[in-house]
């Protein structure tokens, strides 16, 4: 693959979009300027399984300002009922405690609330289950996981390695439900214009991907892709929930559809969110090491069970990045799903690799103390030459060095392995390593394309997203490269289904499937227009296929530390410092990258230590359903927080010789910190998230 020259790739540009946010100039999805709107506010279902029998709206209509109410019983027909997430106000069954089962239009969002809380839902309830249990009857295998990797994989005689290992770990590891929480909530602005007797629809939208948006909806409503626009210039942050349509975005078009001609607002609380916007499933993870003396792995075995939705399947990709991790002759990996009356699970950051690399990273922590070994020089043993699941070479695994570098850093030399061993007044003090690791991927069907004006800038469009990681900024640095120009010859334009057509962004793939578009596009415009162009010029291309995605195993690799504090009487726990080493291909701009990786970090200290979503299982509902409950890392649990990156070029990946960054920084971050709490405790904690009750529960506790 052909690099392109890095002039201002490299440099850290500073957000092009900083200044119209924090002056608040760039409009969010519900901020955007429109013409006499209606407020929605939605009517949920209050129990968790079950049939509504009637809703009464007559109190709701008389109340001065609602405009309309939808129910059950008289929404707007969808073309396509098929998906059992959007589906909603088609019949009258109820599949999870908060579906949306109505909604009431008004001229404010104070009077639609209140007119919602007016409606008198009667219900015929049913025995209903949300509680995971790995030996649930109904599990089930299926039949493959996020989004496309076999379901089970088996190399080797697995059962045989673990007989004729000298050292055996059996473990069984849980994470909880999580939900993502970005600062802007799910949102968006429908309208429904029928003026010229064909609908004209426009969505503004807090989403990953536009063209996503559009793809999904239209066909729900009958309409052809050219019939609905979705813009969404600005994002305010969605670490996957946003990636697809949810079902509120379903309702406003409803809504929009019913009172066609005046634009509806949809903003979710941050209560409905923990309903409506998917979630990470928990997990049941049993993890089987077998070794010799050594270290050296003769099996390994990571079996998952986890939470799926009744009314359509999610099964997150949790035992995956054990195929690929370490070496060993006898590997086996499963997925097991538990369908259950819960809503439906969704993306939350690094899917699948985050609470299995959690996992699996304790597990070889707990190797390393019962082979008397140091957990770095385990990992390193057991590094595999080329990957263990494609036999393929990779296009730059340098994990070794990463766990080097870090080491040097931390100054892990002279560690004592024993735990307890470091003791500052009231503090147990100690240190913990994990290994990570994210896939290095790319979307296909994106489109570029540029137009040189009159003013000598080139304007730059790609229907791609910035939820915040800085996209604004990365694709100006790519073009101007591309094109060899300065950055501030070139104007981009992005999130709106006018422009060509851009993959979501998720899966850490979008700044090098974008960017890979981007430079196609410039390459044709060179090839067509030269290094003069005239105004008016203009070149659309679309990104070519990787050939070196068949040749090589594509994956970024990392390797997390963490110094943790236990209060040797009440078992409260600091994380003092912490530190990334990462090794993801070029960065394009180092300063927004950092901002990537901290904030990865950041959010795996907090999976680690705070976020559990709890559900009462006698109704169904997540109770901890807003920040005062729901924990996350704040200003005190986050410190000493670093992270670098090798100086490195993949050329194996794209034209621009990066590779994502967006998910590695969660990945392997929670079995980190809670390696580095058994060191200082030699508690070790099996179930996230860690928190101070339960060290002081653990019957091992000295």
């Amino acid at each position: 693959m052909t690099l392109i020259p890095a002039e201002s790739m490299g440099t850290p540009l500073t957000r092009l979009d900083g200044h119209a946010k924090v002056t608040g100039t760039a409009s969010y999805a519900v901020e955007h300027p429109v013409d006499n709107p209606l407020y929605l506010h939605p009517v949920q279902a209050t129990v968790a399984r079950g049939r509504v029998d009637s809703m009464d709206t007559g109190d709701t209509l008389r109340l001065p300002g609602v405009v309309a109410a939808l129910t059950v019983f008289d929404a707007p027909a969808l073309a396509d009922a098929s998906d059992g997430e959007l589906s909603i106000l088609q019949d009258d069954r109820v599949h999870f405690r908060g579906q949306l089962i109505g909604a009431v239009l008004a001229e404010s969002a104070e009077i639609a609330r209140h007119g919602a809380d007016l409606v008198r839902v009667e219900y015929e309830s049913e025995p209903h289950h949300t509680e995971l249990r790995a030996d649930d009857p109904g599990r089930y295998a299926p039949e493959q996981v996020n989004p496309t990797f076999p379901t089970d994989t088996e190399d080797g005689d697995v059962e045989a390695g673990f007989a004729a290992a000298e050292v055996r770990i059996d473990r069984t590891y849980t994470t909880p439900t999580e939900h993502n929480n970005p600062m802007e909530p799910h949102a968006c602005i429908a309208l429904w214009d029928e003026s010229t007797g064909r609908p004209e629809v426009t969505l503004y939208d807090s989403t990953q991907g536009v063209h996503t948006v559009r793809s999904t909806l239209a066909p729900l409503f009958g309409l052809e892709p050219s019939q609905l626009r979705v813009l969404a210039p600005h994002v305010g942050g969605g670490f996957g929930s946003k990636g697809a349509p949810h079902a509120h975005n379903v309702l406003a078009l409803l809504a929009a559809r019913r009172c066609a001609g005046r634009p509806v607002k949809f903003a979710l609380t941050r209560q409905q969110m923990f309903a409506l916007v998917g979630y990470r499933t928990p997990t049941v993870q049993r993890m089987r090491l077998g070794a010799d003396r050594e270290g050296r792995l003769t099996a390994l075995s990571h079996e998952v069970v986890e939470t799926t939705s009744r009314i359509k399947e999610f099964a997150e990709q949790t035992a995956v990045a054990s195929r690929t991790m370490y070496a060993t002759p006898n590997r086996r990996t499963s997925h097991r799903l538990v369908a259950l009356d819960v809503p439906v699970p969704f993306w939350m950051r690094a899917p699948g690799e985050c609470p299995g690399m959690y996992a699996a990273e304790s597990a070889m922590d707990e190797l390393a103390v019962a082979c008397g070994i140091d957990p770095i020089e385990l990992r390193i043993r057991n590094e595999p030459e080329t990957d263990p699941e494609t036999g393929l070479p990779w296009s730059g695994r340098h994990l070794v060095e990463c766990l080097r570098t870090g080491a040097e850093h931390l100054g892990w030399a002279g560690r004592d392995p024993a735990p307890r061993a470091r003791i500052d007044g009231d503090w147990l003090v100690g240190t913990g390593v994990a290994a990570a690791t994210y896939p290095a991927m790319a979307m296909p069907g994106n489109t570029a394309r540029i137009e040189f004006g009159a003013d000598e800038h080139y304007t730059v469009d790609i229907g791609a997203a910035d939820i915040g990681t800085g996209t604004w900024t990365a694709l100006t640095q790519i073009a101007a490269d591309a094109l060899g120009c300065a950055p501030d010859a070139v104007r981009l334009r992005i999130g709106d289904t006018y422009l060509p057509e851009a993959s979501v962004a998720g899966g850490s793939t979008g700044i090098g499937s974008w960017g890979s578009a981007v430079v196609a596009a410039a390459q044709a415009f060179r090839r067509e227009h030269g290094e003069t162009p005239t105004t008016g010029s203009r070149t659309s291309a679309r990104a070519a296929g990787n050939p070196d995605a068949e040749k090589f195993a594509l994956h970024s690799f990392g390797a997390q530390f963490v110094e943790a504090r236990v209060h040797r009487d009440t078992g409260e726990i600091r994380i003092p410092r912490m530190l990334g080493v990462f090794s993801i291909g070029r960065a394009i701009n180092p300063r927004t990258l950092r901002s990537q990786l901290i904030g990865g970090m950041t959010m795996g200290v907090s999976g680690a230590l705070h976020e559990d979503s709890v559900r009462d299982h006698r109704f169904g509902h997540i109770v901890t359903h807003d920040l005062a409950s729901y924990h996350i890392s704040a200003h005190a649990d986050v410190q000493d927080i670093d992270a670098i990156w090798l100086d490195e070029v993949d050329e194996h990946t794209n034209p621009m010789g990066s590779r994502g960054a967006g998910e590695i920084g969660i990945v392997g971050a929670a079995a980190a910190v809670a390696n580095a709490i058994h060191h200082a405790t030699g508690v070790r904690v099996r179930a996230l998230p860690i928190t101070a009750d339960t060290l002081r529960a653990d019957p091992a506790r000295p």
